[in-house]
Parts: structure tokens; C-alpha cells; sequence
């Protein structure tokens, strides 16, 4: 795989390239990307990206049918009614233009006025996309020691300095996650990060956010504690839970403030508290047997989310986890719409995009 990996990276090409130039592709950096004046006053964004007044609304929106992105974020913004003020989306480190490249001419199209967070995960997926989940691990230990800078790193790394455009950047979300997958060693997770961190200081790429993100899941608590790379490293904390429901064999419907409260009180009190929090992907699953529970649960969030008071990115993971009704965590129709559309009109979820 990695033979292959670096066949296809050589065939690409290094590319060092500025605003003006053409990616791999042949397609231009958008001109406009880091351009506009900066939203001021009381609820301007900070240099991290953190809404005083409230919290992004974001999410991530699976491909469309006809591989395209900006089709899929446009029409899911349509059926929920607003621009999304922020747009997840995730990349493996195979160099390909199709999966592992960073800020695609969609991505690009889309943060014209709206935020990006990149994904970027240190496998290579073995499907397109990751449509069936499999990849084979690079290894932090790999990533740490510069092996893959020249092929895989400073390519990525230059396109998004010459984005110029403020971007968060996720290196490996659920991290945690990741040590059972055989990606190494929550040390070596740390020396991975730290790496990358200095590559794009290096580099010049200082229109980073940085993004450290974990499932939350507090029976992994040791784990996630050892794998936090420091403050100096982190701009912001990030976790991943929902209200599985019957989707994991369990008969407990979790509301928002249950589904979410352990694992942001934990993440202060053990990791840092010095952080905002994104929650970086969340979602609640259906009950067939009461159906607007889907939609209260959303509805609920606007209220609820004020008592995480430093939860300042809500991201909607818009994906079922399997073919199974129960895993539907999608809001594309029916009541999880009709609850997902309102709790979006709160005034908490518009503040002030920046446009660089």
C-alpha cells in the first residue's frame, strides 16, 4: 500500500505553489479566500476562530451521489433552511486528488464564505471516500519521525498557507479510538502531533486552528489524558458522543445535556479547561416507536447548550453508522428536519463568519 502510496505522490508532484497558482489539477486557489474586512465589535471571532456570543453551527455532509461536495453542503443546507457556518470534512494521507488532498476545488468553493474543518487522518482508506470504513494505518511513529514529510505532509501543508484563509485542522479525530485500530502509542500519538504541529510553524502555515479531537467516551479516560498534546499545541478541545439509543443495543435515550455534560465536565476537569469546545460531531438516533422525540431532542439544544457554557462549535454528524434504521443519525427528513431547522434559527447559532 504504501509502495503504492508513493507512486501515486510522485506521479502528483511537489507543489509549493502560491494563491495564484494551480493545484495538482490544475485548478486555482480561489483569489478571494483571504479577503474582506474582519468582523469587529463585542462578538467578533477571536484569532482562533472562538464566537464570544455564541457557537458555530457546522456539520459534515457525506458526498453527493455524483461525488461532488458542494452539492451535497448546498442541498442539505437547503432542506435545513441556513448556511451552515462551518463545513467538516475528512481526508486520508494517501496524496490522492480524489481523498488526500487538502482544500479540493469544493472545499475551496464552499469556504468562500463559510469555515472549513479538515479531518486529516494518518491511514489510507482503501475505498473511495472511506464508503466502507477500512484503511491501512501509517503509524504515528512513522509521522513523528519525518518519514513522510517530503512525500505527504508539505504538499498539504503548502496548499493550505497559500489558502491563506483561516482553517481547523484535526490530525487523527478519535484518537482515542485509534490505538485499538493499531495506530500506535498514546506517546507516540503525542510526538506525531507535536511533529505536525512544527512542520506547518515551519513551514510558514500559520492560518491553522488547531483542533484536538477524542470520542469522549470515558471508559477510554486514560487514554484520552495521555494523549493530549499540551495547550501550547491545542487551540481547541473537541469530542465526539451521541444518543446511540437502540442503535448500540441499548435501551437509553440520553437528551442533549445528558448525551454531551460527562464527557465536556471530564475533558475540563482531567485535560485543560483553558480550551474552547467544539463538538465535533454529534447527533441523536431515531425512536421508532416515538417519533418526535427525534424532533424535541433538537429543539432542546439551544437552551441546553448554555449550560456548556465554553462549547463553542456545534457540528452535526450527518451520516447513518449503518444500514440499520436505528443508526439513521441523519436530519435529511421527518421530525429530526422539522427539530434540527429550528434549533438552527436561534439567534445563539448566527454570529459573525469571518472571511479570512
Amino acid at each position: 500500500m504504501l509502495v503504492v502510496v508513493a507512486a501515486l505522490l510522485a506521479g502528483l508532484g511537489l507543489w509549493a505553489g502560491r494563491p495564484d497558482d494551480p493545484g495538482p489539477s490544475g485548478d486555482a486557489l480561489p483569489a478571494n479566500a483571504a479577503s474582506g474586512a474582519l468582523p469587529d465589535g463585542p462578538c467578533a471571532p477571536s484569532g482562533t476562530l472562538v464566537p464570544p456570543c455564541g457557537a458555530w453551527w457546522g456539520a459534515y455532509v457525506p458526498y453527493a451521489g455524483n461525488g461532488s461536495l458542494k452539492d451535497a453542503v448546498l442541498g442539505f443546507e437547503k432542506r435545513i433552511g441556513r448556511k451552515l457556518d462551518l463545513v467538516y470534512n475528512y481526508h486520508d494521507m494517501s496524496g490522492s486528488e480524489l481523498d488526500g488532498q487538502l482544500l479540493t476545488p469544493d472545499e475551496q468553493e464552499l469556504g468562500k464564505d463559510r469555515m472549513l474543518m479538515l479531518a486529516w487522518e494518518s491511514t489510507v482508506w482503501t475505498e473511495p471516500h472511506h464508503e466502507g470504513w477500512s484503511e491501512t494505518q501509517l503509524g504515528w511513529k512513522n509521522i513523528a519521525s519525518g518519514r513522510y514529510d517530503e512525500e505527504i505532509l508539505d504538499p498539504q501543508i503548502r496548499r493550505i498557507k497559500a489558502y491563506g484563509k483561516r482553517v481547523f485542522v484535526s490530525f487523527d479525530q478519535e484518537t482515542d479510538a485509534r490505538i485499538k485500530e493499531g495506530a500506535g502509542t498514546p506517546a507516540e500519538y503525542v510526538a506525531a502531533y507535536r511533529h505536525l504541529h512544527e512542520r506547518f510553524r515551519e513551514l510558514g502555515a500559520d492560518n491553522v486552528v488547531w483542533v484536538w479531537t477524542v470520542s469522549g467516551y470515558l471508559g477510554s479516560a486514560a487514554d484520552m489524558k495521555a494523549l493530549y498534546p499540551g495547550d501550547e499545541y491545542v487551540d481547541w478541545i473537541a469530542m465526539d458522543q451521541y444518543n446511540y439509543y437502540q442503535c448500540h443495543d441499548t435501551t437509553d435515550w440520553k437528551d442533549f445535556l445528558r448525551s454531551q455534560q460527562p464527557s465536556y465536565d471530564w475533558l475540563r476537569e482531567n485535560v485543560t479547561d483553558s480550551k474552547p469546545v467544539m463538538l465535533a460531531e454529534f447527533a441523536t438516533a431515531p425512536d421508532a416507536d416515538a417519533p418526535l422525540r427525534q424532533r424535541d431532542w433538537y429543539t432542546q439544544i439551544p437552551a441546553a447548550v448554555k449550560k456548556l457554557p465554553e462549547v463553542r462549535a456545534l457540528v452535526h454528524w450527518n451520516r447513518p453508522t449503518s444500514e440499520k434504521a436505528e443508526c439513521d443519525l441523519t436530519v435529511n427528513e421527518g421530525p429530526g428536519l422539522e427539530g434540527y431547522r429550528e434549533a438552527g434559527r436561534n439567534g445563539y447559532f448566527h454570529q459573525p463568519v469571518p472571511p479570512r
